[in-house]
């Protein structure tokens, strides 16, 4: 490896360092807050070495990975969103967990986070199923983690029969090509023509079939989302924003590489499916949403919804797709991370505030608090003003151009629907209610430092909502 690989890979080098230094460190000195600030400490070393790289062209190694702009926006936006899931990881444990076990949390949060920032570069079949690999069995530890709690356990077996389940399918397909192709790159795959009557061509579509059977698991469409809700509720608030961003996030990422790269929109078939599963997502998502009165579980539903949104983008193509999807799943993650982060907030010391009851009053108990989770989901409602409008009018402008007028229509009806959900919690905040059990009673460090981070995520959402042009420009320069 020469010197110009190592700089470049310099920020996944510091991450894995980070969790090496971190894993002595725990040895040596069990200690929360040590752990916390090495950890915090890692991410921002990692991230900031990010944002002084500059990328005139790109860098592959091999055909595993491709070190681009569009790479380094992603691996920055994962390295962010883990930053934020830390910090509200912080709170979360030092109030809600026993004294045991605390440190360790940290290292498979930094594990995860490797394998999905390795994930976004990967351009290979091999370097994206060990990167996924790496990310999925972080996810297993990281839901069962509070495992005093008997919804976390059951969260966590689902989750990990069902992965364990969704991974064979994607081995599977991944053979199926190979049988045919002879290559495991994404651009290799793209440089092989057949005949659409053959039969060589039937196996690819059926390999990449199965290959989507494990990415929608990942993203949560339907009819592969069963997992969601039962997973955001059983894992901690923390968790299911890093669920929520991180993992999600970083599989969108490759599937656009892998769309783009492999030029899957050659078969028709494979199109119509992401789109019969767009539509069912979009509608399905929305419509299960309206029967929760679980907070966790309604932005669980939700999440299936907006994924349904973002196929939009893949389908519509390079041109005008990749711009909307990477400004919609930034959007995305902003106010999940705000959603989650506010759920840690305000709740108590023996469980997590997950029903809508917990919320009733918030504006006369906590007003800020209330204003920062009005402004996150109206957003996520797509109300103009805020960020979610910018990104949704993205994504119908995309469906439009490109004449998908089932997919556009569909996002207008489900977006209709979803604003009933959502201004059911804003609804309920603002009554009054004075039978309302208080929050958890935060160290004054602790609460300052999480409304702090909302207060910031809230501010982006409106600055999206009313500026979104100089993101937009980023956005425009990846390709």
């Amino acid at each position: 490896m020469e010197a110009t690989d190592i700089r470049i890979l310099l920020p996944i080098i510091i991450l894995a360092g980070g969790i090496l230094f971190t894993l002595l460190l725990v040895a040596v000195k069990r200690n929360h807050l040590l752990t916390f600030i090495c950890t915090s400490t890692t991410l921002a070393a990692s991230l900031i070495t990010l944002c002084c790289m500059t990328y005139e062209k790109s860098h592959s190694f091999g055909d595993l990975f491709l070190l681009d702009r569009f790479g380094l926006y992603y691996q920055g936006l994962i390295l962010l969103s883990t930053l934020v899931v830390t910090i509200f990881s912080y709170i979360s444990i030092r109030n809600f967990y026993p004294e045991k076990r605390k440190e360790e949390y940290y290292l498979v949060l930094m594990l995860g986070t490797l394998g999905a920032a390795m994930m976004v570069v990967s351009t290979h079949f091999i370097s994206f199923f060990v990167s996924l690999e790496i990310l999925t069995i972080s996810l297993y530890t990281l839901i069962s983690y509070y495992r005093e709690r008997s919804k976390a356990i059951e969260a966590g077996l689902k989750y990990l029969i069902l992965a364990a389940m969704s991974s064979a399918f994607l081995l599977f397909g991944m053979a199926l090509i190979y049988s045919i192709s002879g290559t495991m790159s994404f651009q290799g795959f793209a440089e092989i023509s057949f005949p659409l009557t053959s039969m060589s061509s039937v196996i690819i579509v059926a390999g990449v079939g199965m290959m989507m059977v494990s990415i929608g698991f990942k993203l949560g469409l339907v009819p592969f989302h069963m997992w969601t809700p039962d997973i955001y509720e059983g894992a901690s608030s923390p968790t299911s924003a890093f669920i929520a961003t991180i993992s999600k996030g970083a599989m969108l990422a490759v599937l656009l590489h892998f769309f783009i790269m492999a030029d899957l929109y050659r078969f028709k078939s494979i199109l119509l499916t992401f789109t019969i599963i767009a539509v069912l997502s979009m509608l399905i998502g929305n419509l299960l949403a309206l029967r929760q009165n679980n907070i966790k579980r309604l932005l669980a539903y939700s999440s299936i919804a907006h994924f349904g949104y973002l196929l939009i983008a893949v389908i519509a193509g390079k041109e005008i797709g990749l711009p909307a999807a990477t400004f919609y799943i930034t959007v995305y993650i902003i106010t999940m991370l705000g959603a989650f982060g506010l759920v840690t907030l305000i709740s108590r010391s023996n469980e997590e505030a997950m029903d809508i009851e917990a919320y009733l009053g918030l504006f006369w108990r906590k007003p800020i608090l209330a204003t920062i989770f009005t402004v996150i989901l109206l957003s996520l409602a797509g109300i103009p003003l805020t960020a979610g409008f910018m990104a949704k009018f993205f994504l119908l402008t995309a469906g439009v151009e490109e004449s998908k007028w089932l997919l556009a229509f569909t996002l207008v009806v489900g977006s209709v629907i979803g604003l009933y959900y959502y201004l059911r919690v804003i609804v309920a905040m603002m009554k009054k209610d004075e039978n309302t059990v208080p929050g958890a009673s935060l160290s004054r460090i602790s609460y300052y430092a999480g409304v702090l981070v909302l207060i910031i995520l809230g501010v982006l959402v409106m600055e999206l909502g009313t500026s979104p042009a100089w993101l937009i420009d980023v956005i425009n320069g990846l390709p």
